[in-house]
């Protein structure tokens, strides 16, 4: 028995691996191969990896798994399967509150409150990630996922996709949408059977998956030269429209008199350069996003607000950790060189009042809303894509013209081969070996083979000699 890993690029229905295993297989060291495929995706067609959104399923919902994910700075969704994150002090303190949301699925009409924790440690003194907490009552029968307690069944979901751009129902969404990954492995099972046992080694029945991996992308890559198609774009999700929130009033009381003042916050002050010499606070922008740029571009997010004195508060930003230990400038910008914690930037904002809002002008205006679009997905149309190609190939008619046998004088040269008894009973036959032995002699007669149908982008894309139709 064996079992396969595969990766699957969403927007064309392509395979990028496939990764065999004995028995119930190495699942963390698949995903650590498949890892490195995706990272070598984004170093070829300059990408950053936080462009590359993974979805991964509950087999990958330990820690120790998501963590090895988290680290490569890769994009994720995931289902998490530690449901001691629901005991944690931060995640009950939001189920205390009414959910962010009501999702209900458009088929099935289940309904799930989700509740939105924006910064959960997976581990102690682990990577942080957004969790998203589903609920929904229990029923009479046990369910298949998520943890039963108290008469209601959660789920749980770890992303590092940023609130607002993606609301909690967007990554449930995205989660639950698979990218079409179901479809393409059944479609594969019914017209290439790729899981057919037909090798006695491990090496041969995993060159079958391969070949029959790559023998789906030909198909679909010579489908798109026969009838190329665009891209389709389909909303997935509308654009999240925000509210300007209302000035918050000072607790200091006033006079009826007097106008009511309100709490606005002056420019951000950044740390200064540490004792060890690295990047001070200054040296890293604010983006529209909401996030800081590093000197190496990588991002900041913002990870803790803290009340300070006198009103103010204090903003506190942090790096991945993947993207600190791979950088070229940690040297003059961690305070340690084992890197086991990432860079962080903190920025104090004091309150000034109203009055001196309007009397001074070097005070900066609040920032403006970033402008939410929708959510969009984008994909090729996979069965029409193949279905033509079958088409095309189901029209075509072959002709094999047998030639003339070669003359005497054609052949009396030809030396006749003497082989061992060793080779005859292909004892440590080299490849090259195997292939002469198997090559077509010079004195067979020539074999002209003709295809009719093949379009001509085809025939132009491969080389092949073109005949013009009688």
């Amino acid at each position: 028995m064996r079992t396969r890993t595969t990766l699957l690029q969403a927007h064309t229905h392509q395979f990028l691996g496939t990764f065999g295993g004995a028995g119930n297989g190495d699942y963390r060291e698949e995903l650590q191969r498949a890892i490195q495929v995706m990272s070598t995706y984004a170093t070829t067609h300059k990408l950053l990896p936080s462009q590359i959104l993974v979805r991964l399923d509950g087999l990958y919902g330990n820690a120790a798994v998501l963590t090895d994910a988290l680290d490569t700075g890769l994009g994720l969704i995931g289902r998490s399967r530690d449901y001691a994150l629901l005991d944690l002090a931060e995640v009950q303190a939001v189920l205390a509150r009414p959910p962010v949301e009501i999702c209900t699925h458009p088929q099935s009409g289940a309904a799930r409150a989700l509740y939105d924790c924006p910064d959960i440690p997976l581990s102690a003194g682990g990577a942080r990630v957004r969790l998203i907490v589903a609920s929904h009552p229990a029923t009479s029968t046990s369910a298949s996922i998520g943890k039963k307690r108290d008469g209601m069944v959660y789920e749980l979901f770890v992303t590092r996709l940023a609130a607002p751009a993606f609301s909690a129902k967007d990554v449930l969404d995205l989660y639950l949408h698979r990218g079409s990954f179901e479809t393409v492995l059944a479609d594969e099972d019914i017209e290439q059977d790729p899981d057919r046992w037909c090798s006695h080694t491990p090496c041969g029945q995993e060159f079958w998956q391969i070949l029959s991996q790559w023998v789906w992308n030909l198909r679909l890559e010579i489908g798109q030269r026969f009838s190329p198609a665009a891209m389709r774009t389909t909303e997935f999700a509308p654009a999240f429209e925000t509210e300007s929130a209302p000035p918050v009033p000072v607790s200091e009381p006033v006079s009826a008199s007097e106008p009511a003042a309100v709490l606005v916050y002056g420019p951000p002050q950044w740390a200064q350069r540490s004792f060890t010499g690295g990047f001070p606070g200054a040296a890293f922008p604010l983006q529209p996003d909401g996030n800081l740029l590093c000197p190496a571009n990588h991002p900041l997010s913002p990870q803790e607000r803290r009340a300070e004195r006198d009103g103010s508060y204090r903003l506190l930003y942090a790096a991945r950790i993947g993207d600190c230990r791979s950088c070229r400038l940690r040297t003059s910008c961690l305070e340690s060189m084992d890197t086991k914690k990432p860079r962080r930037v903190s920025a104090v904002f004091w309150p000034i009042s109203s009055n001196q809002v309007l009397s001074s002008a070097s005070v900066l205006a609040p920032p403006a809303s970033t402008p939410c679009g929708p959510v969009l997905w984008g994909d090729w149309p996979r069965c029409h894509i193949r279905r033509t190609w079958l088409k095309v190939v189901r029209s075509e008619r072959v002709v094999m013209t047998m030639g003339a046998p070669p003359t005497e004088n054609q052949t009396e040269g030809t030396n006749v081969p003497v082989i061992t008894r060793a080779k005859r009973a292909h004892w440590r036959l080299s490849w090259q070996e195997r292939l002469a032995r198997n090559a077509r002699p010079v004195t067979a007669r020539p074999l002209t083979v003709t295809i009719h149908g093949l379009p001509d982008t085809f025939t132009h894309v491969y080389g092949f000699a073109l005949l013009e139709a009688a």
